[in-house]
């Protein structure tokens, strides 16, 4: 069992890290800029709008499963010789995107809500971008947890 995974066992420190996933993920909205920036932001605001309180209750569905994508990054680094976690996930940025991708395609693609599909399909082809822009914050917030 991976650290992150004894980590989210946890009832209080799983609401705890829910709460930092959303405040990265509001954070990294946020600082998107130019078009591809407008985008992102009419995307995030079609979804949030969808439900209120969806991103709270998405990260803590989503959670076991983005963890159990990220406890072999994780694992992995703490066998290498690198000691900043920020630049291991960074160097790695496309297999742990892709990795934590799989799990929003599947969903995506089983929702039965098609302007939530829409939102997503729209914003899928630069996703794996955000993610790795998205790395470094992501690595702070697991190293807060670990």
């Amino acid at each position: 069992m991976g650290k992150l995974t004894e980590a989210i066992a946890d009832d209080a420190r799983r609401r705890l890290i829910v709460d930092d996933g959303v405040q990265l993920v509001e954070a990294e909205v946020r600082s998107k800029r130019g078009l591809k920036g407008i985008a992102v932001k009419a995307g995030f605001k079609v979804v949030k709008a969808f439900r209120p309180g969806i991103l709270p209750m998405a990260m803590n569905s989503l959670l076991d499963d983005f963890v159990a994508q990220i406890d072999p990054y994780y694992d992995a680094f703490e066998e290498s010789p690198e000691r900043d976690l920020g630049r291991y996930f960074t160097q790695n940025g496309p297999a742990i995107a892709n990795s934590l991708l799989s799990i929003t395609d599947n969903r995506a693609s089983v929702s039965p809500n098609p302007p939530l599909k829409k939102a997503y399909s729209k914003l899928r082809p630069s996703a794996v971008q955000h993610i790795q822009d998205a790395l470094p914050r992501v690595a702070e917030m697991v190293a807060r947890h670990v």
